[in-house]
């Protein structure tokens, strides 16, 4: 700085904090938010740089001006929380969610070792053992990771490390092409992580899917056995338990006889769905869970911890160790005055890792079970309400009849669409009509739902409706859901 005073020299003394903890109350970022207000204040890129005026400078930012910044922030950032954004899979925020999370910020602790994290990592280790029974592990294992891909990444590390365990010495050189199943509905982080560890995609086998988006077990049988011919390596096979897009549930039980007979590892990708774990009337969904391998599950997801909150269950108890641990001397001394086993960050494929683990227990502990329970069916009563709403109402059309999780997926068909000739032309014009609303939907910052086409089924684009726990959807949300779609779709 050459000995130059900055514009504040008092950002410590908590004025920003108060800044912000205030404006966190006075807009409603959590709770409360105003249905009538927009969920966002759009503007395209280059309007959003000219509002923003993005600088560093080697003096820094006054006061008033940081305050600016940070309400520009805000005032431009889309608001999650409003109950008309149903358009991802993450939706509002949990209040206790989010001082855990204001707690591990403000303690800057790291989850790698008992000496640094003694309260965390007890945390994670209590959530973790405590989550594997209610899959019906007793004696797993587990890591809280950074995101819902790592999560699903390492199911397919240890799947593989323990088919092949020279591999981590040896690396790929010399073995068979390994081979990874997964349905033709399941999330692109497999295709990414068979690039990522070598698989290539070519040896990353779509099984085929029924109506409803389910992985079909004779397919996956028949594929197995298709790779064995080719002298090809069969290993690993991910099933999904709520599917991105339709929300789909694949039939573990049925799928855990094909991967038992075969000597395959079953993993399953429970990022969306695997909240109905704690949800009696829904729990059938996961039916066979306990004869799977691993699991991956996002609580920042339906449960509304907030981001980044992606634990990864293996019964397999030790395996992540053996797989992952590169025995660091500078952290992982075998000497220390406690028991090592606690520092469970050799674990892990990173190194300098968030305890969020305690986002999770404060949610469920402060809130209890039962409390949990009744947020989530409330989510599927919404969606199961609005499901059967739009199947009664004219111009709008389900694109699977019995949704099984919270996502509802939907065509609206205009008035100048209906009683017309289904043509393959007819299609081409409905597949301009949701991103035509969605385009009114931003513009106007009314409501927020995403869409998309499915090739693999040969659908054209359709809205996807996702319901949450938090806010909690109401019967009169989701009729505003239908009414604000027919409003912004009567002219087209």
């Amino acid at each position: 700085m050459d000995g130059k005073k900055r514009k504040n020299d008092n950002w410590e003394d908590g004025s920003l904090l108060k800044k912000v903890f205030g404006m966190v109350f006075d807009e409603k970022l959590v709770f409360g938010v105003d249905s009538s207000k927009k969920i966002l204040d759009f503007k395209h890129p280059k309007e959003m740089e000219e509002l923003l005026q993005l600088s560093i400078s080697d003096e820094g930012l006054t006061a008033s001006e940081a305050e600016a910044m940070i309400d520009k922030i805000v005032k431009y950032s889309l608001k999650t929380q409003h109950p008309y954004f149903l358009n991802h899979q993450f939706h509002g925020i949990d209040e206790v969610g989010l001082v855990s999370a204001w707690l591990t910020e403000a303690l800057n602790s790291n989850q790698h070792t008992y000496e640094i994290s003694p309260v965390f990592v007890l945390i994670e280790k209590f959530v973790i053992s405590k989550m594997n029974a209610l899959i019906g592990w007793p004696e797993g294992d587990g890591i809280f990771s950074a995101g819902g891909s790592l999560s699903n990444t390492y199911a397919m590390t240890l799947a593989r490390y323990r088919h092949c365990p020279g591999v981590k010495r040896t690396g790929v050189f010399g073995l068979k092409k390994l081979v990874a199943f997964a349905s033709d509905q399941c999330h692109y982080w497999i295709h990414k992580s068979a690039a990522l560890m070598g698989l290539g995609l070519d040896n990353l086998v779509l099984v085929p899917t029924d109506a409803r988006g389910r992985m079909i077990p004779a397919a996956l049988k028949e594929a197995i056995q298709k790779t064995r011919e080719e002298g090809r390596d069969p290993f690993f096979v991910a099933a999904s338990s709520g599917t991105t897009v339709l929300g789909s549930f694949d039939p573990l039980d049925e799928i855990a006889d094909v991967c038992e007979e075969e000597g395959l590892w079953l993993h399953t990708d429970a990022c969306w769905g695997g909240i109905v774990l704690l949800s009696k009337k829904h729990k059938h969904n996961m039916k066979g869970i306990e004869r799977c391998d691993s699991l991956a599950w996002n609580p920042h997801k339906m449960l509304g911890a907030p981001l980044q909150c992606s634990p990864f269950f293996t019964k397999h108890k030790g395996l992540l160790r053996e797989c992952n641990s590169a025995q660091a001397t500078y952290l992982f001394q075998q000497d220390k005055v406690y028991d090592v086993n606690y520092d469970i960050g050799d674990m892990s494929f990173q190194c300098g890792r968030k305890p969020d683990a305690n986002k999770l227990y404060l949610i469920l502990s402060f809130h209890g079970l039962t409390e949990i329970e009744r947020r989530i069916d409330a989510a599927f009563e919404a969606s199961s309400y609005f499901s059967k709403k739009i199947a009664k109402r004219e111009g709008f059309r389900l694109v699977v009849a019995e949704p099984q999780c919270t996502n509802v997926c939907f065509w609206f068909i205009p008035k100048s669409l209906r009683g017309q000739a289904e043509t393959p032309e007819w299609w081409q014009k409905l597949s301009k009509v949701s991103p035509e609303i969605k385009a009114r939907m931003m513009r106007e910052g009314t409501l927020m739902i995403g869409y998309q086409p499915l090739k693999s089924k040969n659908f054209v684009n359709f809205f996807r409706l996702t319901n949450h726990c938090i806010p909690a959807p109401t019967m009169a949300t989701m009729d505003y859901v239908i009414s604000e779609i027919e409003r912004l779709g009567e002219d087209l």
